[in-house]
């Protein structure tokens, strides 16, 4: 089997941006942190944040829009560990 080394981008840019965090995030993310963000690329991040943002960013991406109204390109996400909570913006760069 031949893996790529690098997927391919598709669709639209998405930055995370660090809104907040509660407590101490264990990898020292900080307020202001920004992070380029893809389906194809973790951008760094934690696991546990990441698997909280991937529904959106897929979403975000490939183009979609939330059905309520504001901001059709970004949402706040959170991270589950409660304790520290770091709140990171997934914003879609046009």
């Amino acid at each position: 089997m031949i893996m790529a080394k690098e997927a391919p981008q598709f669709g639209y840019k998405i930055t995370g941006t660090v809104k907040s965090v509660k407590g101490e995030c264990t990898l020292g993310y900080k307020e202001g942190d920004k992070f380029e963000l893809s389906c194809h690329k973790t951008g760094g991040l934690c696991g546990f944040l990441y698997h909280e943002c991937f529904p959106w960013m897929m979403m975000l991406q490939f183009g979609g829009e939330f059905p309520v109204p504001g901001d059709k390109d970004a949402i706040e996400v959170e991270c589950p560990h409660r304790e520290v909570a770091v709140k990171l913006e997934l914003r879609r760069v046009k």
